[in-house]
């Protein structure tokens, strides 16, 4: 149960409160959650986040503080971000019990981020963009607004529950003859896909992103593993050879 949970990042980003810090700290050894990442956060380290922290400050002291949300998701083979508020474009979105019954499952082969937002407007819909999946708390509608340190806590006791109940469901990757990509990989692939079909004159290089929106989201439902992102970056480059806009034998990066 351990090497699964020790396998899970929960990470925040631009966090305003200090405070919320310290409780997510807290939420995540009570339930034994240890890699807690914090994106450019707006006070900390802080004597508030250690206050509360109480009995988990040895956690807060391990606290990795990144720049950006690349960073916080670097390396990660499943990304869920947390979400509140509907989409123009949906995504696929899951209540809090089965999404950490999936982060427990893939978390037995690779590394897993959930990711919640800012206090006031949580994340961006770029940084939503990122994830694989979302997650949703169903809070009362006549208040459904819930602390972060609190949203944190919830989905911590979830991963717990999911950890202990030893009948997770299979992970549809778990035989998989190459590693998923990383988030990072991912990344790579959709800034060529747009400098392709940009190329192409598919898509103007000022037209609104929505198109490229609904190919990450196609992308990500997908899951491609490692030799799979290279076989499309491979046809992106014959493309752009072909079209005359690069060179045979020209690398991106």
């Amino acid at each position: 149960m351990n090497a699964v949970l020790h396998n899970i990042r929960i990470v925040l980003v631009n966090t305003t409160h200090p405070g919320n810090i310290g409780a997510a700290a807290r939420a995540m050894k009570n339930m034994g959650l240890r890699d807690l990442v914090v994106v450019a956060p707006h006070d900390f380290p802080s004597r508030e986040a250690s206050d509360r922290a109480a009995g988990a400050r040895d956690l807060l002291a391990t606290v990795r503080v990144v720049d950006t949300f690349e960073e916080a998701i670097a390396g990660c083979g499943l990304v869920i971000g947390s979400s509140a508020r509907q989409r123009r474009i949906p995504w696929p979105l899951l209540d809090a019990r089965r999404c950490c019954q999936q982060a427990c499952a893939e978390a037995r082969q690779h590394r897993v981020a959930l990711v919640f937002g800012r206090e006031d407007r949580g994340l961006t819909n770029e940084e939503l963009a990122r994830c694989h999946l979302h997650v949703n708390i169903p809070a009362d509608e006549a208040y459904s607004s819930l602390n972060l340190g609190m949203a944190v806590q919830v989905i911590a006791y979830e991963l717990r529950m999911a950890a202990l109940d030893g009948t997770l469901p299979d992970d549809a990757m778990a035989d998989w003859d190459k590693p998923a990509a990383d988030a990072a990989t991912l990344e790579r692939l959709f800034e060529h896909f747009e400098e392709t079909l940009v190329d192409l004159g598919f898509l103007p290089a000022n037209a609104p992103k929505q198109m490229m929106t609904r190919l990450r989201r196609l992308v990500l439902r997908a899951r491609p593993d490692e030799v799979e992102v290279n076989i499309l970056r491979g046809i992106l480059r014959s493309a752009q050879v072909a079209a005359g806009t690069r060179k045979l034998g020209q690398e991106n990066t």
